[in-house]
């Protein structure tokens, strides 16, 4: 099963934003992350609702951080760009009448439940500011070019 990356590439891009303070365009961001400018506005458009980022119409136009990275969290901003599923692993469902799926399957979603309540707790604590201190420790006056 492919991993959803969407919540990391979205993080990248507002470090990005933050850390140069300018507006970028969908096709720049989409450069930045290997896809189509089509997917970026589709993804960028949660976080505008959010108020999180505001886009700009027009020949100079894009997108900018619109809130200081202290004030948004990991969980905010999975909630923004609605990640459907946090881990890749679950139960089947292909034989609903057979009684050891149902109990492999409960088991499963008991624990896949309480994992994914102590990582959304964990989420809520960390600041995208945080993720810019980290990358400043790693890469003192790094460009984070890519």
């Amino acid at each position: 099963m492919r991993q959803d990356n969407k919540l990391s590439r979205t993080l990248h891009v507002l470090l990005h934003m933050a850390r140069h303070d300018k507006v970028y365009t969908s096709e720049q961001i989409a450069m930045m992350l290997g896809t189509n400018s089509a997917v970026v506005r589709r993804t960028l458009a949660g976080l505008r609702e959010a108020g999180f980022v505001t886009s700009v119409k027009g020949h100079h136009g894009g997108w900018r951080i619109a809130v200081a990275m202290r004030d948004i969290s990991l969980l905010d901003i999975y909630n923004a760009v609605g990640v459907k599923q946090l881990f890749a692993i679950g139960g089947g469902d292909e034989h609903p009448e057979c009684a050891v799926e149902a109990a492999v399957n409960q088991a499963l979603g008991n624990v896949l439940e309480e994992a994914e309540q102590a990582l959304l707790l964990r989420f809520s604590e960390i600041s995208l500011q945080d993720l810019s201190e980290r990358f400043e420790k790693h890469f003192p006056g790094g460009t984070g070019t890519k």
